[in-house]
């Protein structure tokens, strides 16, 4: 791998890396779209957009949300991918702006016409993946183009996605494109991140059995999850596909085993990485028991959408927001706070979907464990992402170097 480049950024610190405007971006947007969303779904409240309120809210979760988080930690990777030089500055902010603007057009695009919806929202992707395309020729990193590649996928899921609700009156097939595309991201990027920086913190704090590296078996397990992912694209209740999803969902159950998380159990920031990813293999099983009628469908959904994205993604900004600004690697008591409330929105969530008779209880838990959670990270994280003097009393500051 090889070493980041730096440069001295002059301007305003919020600018100075990806994720500080995109992580505190994406926090605040999580927030404010699962807060509109219920009154949406109770008919207390309508929308100017072209899409029907189910599909506005899946949408900006899956193609407003999770690309803003996507975008902050991979242009944050990059450099240390290549040794190239970091996005900031204006392009960084030039980027925000596109996305932000993308969230608008969506919101009202009834009045502005889902035609140009469709072309500003897309835009912020489509300059992700070439920015991020430009950067891996340069620095000539092949081996981690096929993240891009993933990135590429949501792009296009995200134009079907607007195709496909115009067209059709509502989006499915492009729902689970961009889902698929999702959980193979966190496959990957999990699978890199998670044996990797737990193995770092045991060899200091704990030695003994450290976890297996990525090798050939997490690739095959990843190429089994693609395979079962494009039967669920195609036919979501066959039982091939419901085969092929209780294997990986399985395999994954293995792989989580072998990166040694029941060792991480005295610091959070790495626990939490691993609760993350058990949401995973979760997901796999619950949609091979819907393929066989015996659960419904959105169990799975969510399965991976509030629990593995949900969770997975607020222990990467923390953990990354910590360490790259010079902060000590551990969860203080205000991180393990927000870390419980997403473990809490995400399995009543799931239990929402398996247990109809409790669903509006089990569905206002989930939405406030899930606003609690992103915008205490906001709240928490805000002013050490965007350069303030004060900073939160629960985040230490160490002599330790950004990793």
């Amino acid at each position: 791998m090889a070493g980041a480049r730096s440069r001295t950024h002059q301007g305003w610190p919020l600018l100075a890396h990806s994720f500080r405007p995109f992580f505190l971006l994406a926090a605040i947007q999580a927030a404010i779209s699962i807060l509109v969303w219920l009154p949406l779904f109770y008919g207390e409240l309508s929308l100017s957009s072209a899409f029907a309120p189910r599909d506005w809210h899946v949408h900006e979760m899956l193609y407003g949300f999770l690309p803003a988080v996507i975008t902050g930690f991979l242009f944050t990777a990059i450099p240390n991918w290549t040794g190239r030089l970091p996005i900031q500055g204006t392009p960084l902010a030039a980027l925000a702006i596109v996305w932000l603007a993308g969230r608008i057009a969506v919101t009202c695009s009834a009045g502005l016409g889902w035609g140009f919806a469709l072309a500003i929202d897309a835009a912020f992707l489509a300059l992700v993946v070439a920015a991020a395309l430009r950067e891996i020729a340069a620095g000539k990193n092949w081996r981690n183009l096929p993240v891009v590649m993933l990135v590429a996928l949501l792009l296009a899921g995200n134009a079907a996605f607007h195709l496909e609700a115009h067209l059709e009156g509502a989006a499915d097939y492009s729902i689970r494109i961009g889902i698929s595309v999702v959980v193979l991201l966190l496959s990957l990027i999990g699978g890199r991140i998670i044996p990797s920086f737990t193995r770092n913190w045991l060899v200091k704090m704990n030695p003994g059995r450290l976890p297996v590296p990525f090798g050939r078996f997490d690739g095959g397990v990843i190429a089994l999850s693609a395979l079962a992912l494009l039967c669920w694209i195609a036919s979501p209740l066959s039982a091939i596909t419901g085969i092929a999803m209780a294997l990986a969902g399985v395999l994954h159950i293995v792989r989580l085993v072998r990166w040694a998380g029941d060792r991480t159990t005295r610091e959070r920031l790495l626990l939490i990485l691993h609760i993350g990813y058990a949401f995973v293999p979760l997901g796999f099983l619950l949609h091979a028991a819907a393929s066989f009628g015996a659960l419904p469908a959105s169990a799975g959904i969510h399965a991976w959408m509030a629990g593995a994205a949900g969770v997975m993604t607020l222990a990467v900004m923390t953990r990354a927001s910590l360490g790259h600004t010079g902060q000590a690697l551990t969860a203080s008591v205000a991180t393990q706070a927000i870390y419980a409330a997403i473990i809490v929105a995400a399995l009543a969530r799931v239990c929402a979907a398996v247990s109809p008779a409790h669903g509006e209880v089990l569905l206002h838990v989930a939405a406030f464990g899930w606003i609690a959670a992103f915008a205490g990270f906001a709240i928490a994280f805000g002013p050490l992402l965007v350069g303030s003097r004060w900073r939160a009393l629960a985040i230490p500051r160490a002599a330790v170097p950004a990793r």
